[in-house]
């Protein structure tokens, strides 16, 4: 596989553009562009649900974007070193009958030398928000 800069180590600078890139494809909603940030082999937790491999973490996710519409996102640099990035994150949604929710928490990476994520450690909250209650409203491209 190509290398995917930046790549490990992480500096502060460098960290920062990788959490970028990853709110970027996530916020695409498109999951076979985001399954190609992480190895073929690619180990996942995500709240109670256990993946492994690219076709797993493309099937997941889109019956998330199937169930949380209109989603947006956010993440935050929280911590970096060596091959490993620690993000909180936030992101906005809404579901089949209307109701707006909050997901926010935080998430453990972990890089293999060419700059793909191997590992990620998803611990998620969901909160119920009223439409006024948005904070996340830019336009979707």
């Amino acid at each position: 596989m190509n290398p995917r800069p930046p790549l490990p180590p992480f500096t502060e600078e460098s960290a920062i553009k990788k959490v970028q890139a990853a709110e970027d494809a996530w916020n695409s909603r498109d999951p076979e562009r985001v399954s190609l940030a992480y190895t073929p082999d690619t180990e996942w937790r995500n709240r109670d649900v256990f993946l492994n491999g690219r076709a797993e973490v493309v099937e997941f996710l889109k019956k998330k974007w199937e169930r949380e519409q209109d989603y947006r996102l956010k993440k935050t640099l929280w911590a970096f070193t060596g091959n490993r990035i620690a993000v909180r994150f936030e992101y906005e949604w809404h579901d089949a009958a209307g109701q707006w929710w909050r997901s926010h928490g935080n998430e453990n990476w972990e890089f293999d030398e060419n700059g793909y994520m191997a590992r990620r450690y998803a611990s998620i909250n969901d909160q119920p928000i009223r439409e006024e209650e948005r904070k996340l409203r830019w336009e979707r491209a």
